[in-house]
């Protein structure tokens, strides 16, 4: 089997906050360990504050890791800086959340599209650039593309401006893409024409996604594996549909018993968790998530729970490279 195209190793991201009792550090990525082959999805699925865009960024080199190491082609990007880190940056690029700030309003959409091109030196000149720049909003279904290209951002739907975001993110022809929350801006009706274009420009290209959501439905729906995160940390991983038809993790339980049902007879046992998320600034002792977590209530709240925090083991049930971070799993 070949090399793992993005390999992520004992990742951590820390912030120093300003508190009224001076200055601490906010732990928003705990030591992430995951990896993303040529041509899959990996969904990343948590809360707001589990960390997840906190990693998008690291991956990105748009924020500085404080550990760890980020494996992209064989490369360690962590360890890379100046004229090596941008001839590699082509190679990578991100799809953020929000088109409506992500694009600048003062550039037609064709000078959007252009401007990666512009900036690493791809095609003899304007003219050859221009022909890119039309033929990526085209396969992006912006038609036709000379009418749009003229057009500015602000004059466009919140789904043109995506497919916009996206024609200037894929142009480039990257290996990887990381795309954070990349359809929660937009209307549902919305939704799956975006995702479909993603997945036809990944089996196009032969990229790999690393794609943000809050949603594990989502996730569901278009990725090949879902890694769960809560509070810095990975707690659950495996492929979609084992992850949503048998969570293991009671984190994973819950929002999986939040995703609706077809009407099929039957219904799923809501779990709801107690209490906020608590902070990177004060992560509890022992598993973070015990302070929520209903299964270490019904047992009588384990002091092994209180205390020792559970590694991302494979499960042995499982005969797969499925795996998950709590005592009662294993």
């Amino acid at each position: 089997m070949s090399e793992h195209l993005l390999v992520v190793e004992d990742l951590e991201v820390q912030y120093e906050v300003r508190t009224p009792d001076g200055r601490q550090v906010a732990r928003a990525v705990d030591g992430v360990n995951l990896h993303v082959d040529r041509g899959e999805t990996l969904a990343l699925v948590g809360e707001s504050g589990s960390g997840k865009t906190s990693t998008a960024n690291a991956v990105m080199r748009l924020v500085e890791p404080t550990g760890g190491r980020i494996v992209f082609e064989g490369r360690d990007l962590v360890a890379l800086s100046g004229r090596e880190l941008r001839a590699m940056r082509p190679r990578f690029q991100m799809i953020f959340q929000d088109p409506f700030e992500s694009l600048d309003p003062r550039r037609t959409v064709l000078d959007t599209v252009i401007e990666p091109l512009n900036i690493h030196g791809i095609g003899a000149d304007r003219a050859e650039r221009e022909a890119l720049a039309l033929k990526a909003l085209e396969r992006a279904g912006l038609t036709p593309p000379a009418r749009i290209g003229a057009r500015y951002t602000h004059q466009l739907s919140g789904g043109q401006r995506q497919r916009v975001a996206i024609a200037s993110a894929m142009i480039l022809e990257p290996a990887l893409v990381v795309a954070d929350e990349p359809v929660s801006m937009l209307d549902v009706s919305l939704r799956a024409g975006i995702l479909t274009l993603m997945a036809e420009m990944r089996d196009r290209l032969g990229a790999g996604y690393l794609f943000i959501t809050h949603d594990l439905s989502l996730a569901w729906m278009f990725a090949d594996r879902v890694a769960v995160m809560y509070l810095g940390r990975i707690v659950e991983e495996g492929t979609s549909a084992e992850v949503i038809d048998s969570p293991a993790h009671p984190y994973t339980q819950a929002l999986v018993s939040v995703i609706p049902v077809p009407d099929t007879g039957g219904a799923r046992e809501r779990i709801v968790l107690t209490g906020e998320s608590p902070s990177p600034l004060d992560i509890p002792p022992g598993c973070r998530f015990h302070p929520r977590c209903p299964l270490y209530r019904e047992l009588g709240e384990p002091e092994r729970c209180r205390t020792e925090d559970p590694e991302l083991l494979p499960l042995l049930s499982s005969g797969t490279a499925r795996r998950a971070a709590c005592h009662e799993s294993h």
